[in-house]
C-alpha cells in the first residue's frame, strides 16, 4: 500500500466550492488542472462510468465532445466552445478556459510559480508559510488542503472505494487503483530515455540507476564491456583459453604413440620400443660377465655394478655407499629420516 498525503496536496485538488458571488476575491476555486478534474469527481463517485462525470448539476458524456458542432446551451448552463463541456457556473467555466488557453495570471511572489486560479495560488502560498488548517480529528495530524484531509481519514476508518474489478483489491487514493491495474496489463508508460527499461509507476523511474555504458566490444566473441580494462583482461582470457587448446592439441599429438597391446600413449617413439619389450619379452641387453640378459641398457648397467662393487650413491648422513639410486633412497627412509627434511641425500661417491 502507497499512500501519499503531503506530497499529493497539490496533486488532488480538493472539490470546487462556488460562492454565489461574481468576483475572483469571492469565489473559491479549488481545481489546479483540466486533467485532474475527473480524478476529483471518481474519488467522490468511484462507481460511475468514467466517461460520465458532474460538473454542478450537469452531467454529460464524453461522447459529446467529439461531436464538432457545439451542443445547444441548456437554461442555466455555459458551455466551452472548444470541447462542448458543460457548466452550471459562468465563473467555472472562465476557470475551465483558463487552463485550455494555459493562462497563468496568479503568481507566487517568493518562489515565482505560476497559476490560473487565485484559489489554487492561495492554497500554494501555504507551502511557503507552513499553514495547515485541516486537522484530522482521529490522530491530530494536519494538512494544507481539505481533500488531503479526507484521503487521510480513510486510513482510519478503513474505506477503500476504489476497488479493482480483476481481482478485487481495495484502495484509498484512485491514482493507487490506477498504478495497480498496470501490473494486470503489463503496461509500462514510464521508460528511460537513455537505456529503454520501462517501470509501472514514475516513482520507480525517478531512482531508477541506468546501467554504465559498455562501448567496448570484443572482436572475438561480441561481447561488450564498460572499459578498456575489463576488454584487456577479457581479451587475455580468450588468449588463455587459445594457449590451453594448443596445449591440449600438443599433448594429444605429444602422445601419439600408443601400444597396441595395453593402450597405453608415449610421446617418443622409441618409449614405445622399449614399453613393447615387457609385452614381447625381448631381453636385447646382456651381461658380458654372467650372460644374464636385460630389457633396457639402464637396468644392465646397474646389473654390471654388482660385478665390479662399484658403489657410486651414498648417503650424506651415515656416509654409507650404494650401487643404484633406488637402494639409496630406500636406505634414507628408514635408516637416515633426518636427511628427508631439505636435502636429498644424495652424493655422488669418488670412483
Amino acid at each position: 500500500m502507497f499512500i501519499k498525503e503531503e506530497s499529493e496536496d497539490m496533486a488532488y485538488p480538493e472539490a470546487c466550492r462556488i460562492k454565489t458571488e461574481h468576483t475572483d476575491e469571492q469565489t473559491v476555486l479549488e481545481v489546479k488542472e483540466e486533467k485532474q478534474e475527473l480524478n476529483d469527481v471518481q474519488e467522490e463517485h468511484p462507481n460511475q462510468n468514467p466517461h460520465n462525470f458532474k460538473t454542478g448539476e450537469i452531467y454529460f458524456s464524453g461522447s459529446q465532445t467529439e461531436n464538432n458542432s457545439p451542443p445547444k446551451r441548456t437554461k442555466g448552463t455555459y458551455t466551452c466552445p472548444q470541447c462542448g463541456k458543460m457548466f452550471t457556473c459562468k465563473e467555472n467555466l472562465l476557470v475551465h478556459m483558463k487552463i485550455r488557453t494555459g493562462e497563468k495570471p496568479f503568481t507566487c511572489h517568493q518562489c515565482g510559480k505560476t497559476f490560473s486560479q487565485k484559489a489554487t495560488l492561495n492554497m500554494h502560498i501555504r507551502v511557503h508559510t507552513g499553514e495547515k488548517p485541516f486537522k484530522c480529528d482521529y490522530c491530530g495530524k494536519s494538512f494544507t488542503q481539505q481533500g488531503s484531509l479526507q484521503r487521510h481519514i480513510r486510513i482510519h476508518t478503513g474505506q477503500r472505494p476504489f476497488v479493482c474489478p480483476q481481482c478485487g483489491r481495495g484502495f484509498i487514493v484512485a491514482g493507487n487503483l490506477k498504478a495497480h491495474l498496470r501490473l494486470h496489463t503489463g503496461e509500462k508508460p514510464f521508460k528511460c530515455l537513455q537505456c529503454g527499461k520501462s517501470y509501472i509507476q514514475a516513482r520507480n523511474l525517478k531512482i531508477h540507476v541506468c546501467p554504465p555504458p559498455k562501448p567496448f566490444s570484443c572482436d572475438q566473441c561480441g561481447r561488450n564491456l564498460s572499459s578498456a580494462g575489463f576488454l584487456k583482461r577479457h581479451l587475455e582470457s580468450h588468449a588463455n583459453e587459445s594457449t590451453r587448446q594448443e596445449q591440449q592439441k600438443v599433448r594429444i599429438v605429444a602422445r601419439a604413440h600408443v601400444c597396441s597391446d595395453c593402450g597405453k600413449a608415449f610421446t617418443k617413439s622409441g618409449d614405445l620400443r622399449r614399453h613393447q619389450r615387457i609385452h614381447t619379452g625381448e631381453k636385447p641387453y646382456k651381461c658380458s660377465l654372467c650372460g644374464k640378459s636385460f630389457s633396457h641398457s639402464g637396468t644392465l648397467k646397474g646389473h654390471e655394478r654388482v660385478h665390479t662393487g662399484e658403489k657410486p650413491y651414498q648417503c650424506i648422513s651415515c656416509g654409507k655407499c650404494f650401487n643404484q639410486s633406488s637402494s639409496l633412497k630406500s636406505h634414507r627412509k628408514k635408516h637416515c629420516p633426518l636427511v628427508n627434511s631439505g636435502q636429498d641425500g644424495i652424493s655422488r661417491a669418488p670412483v
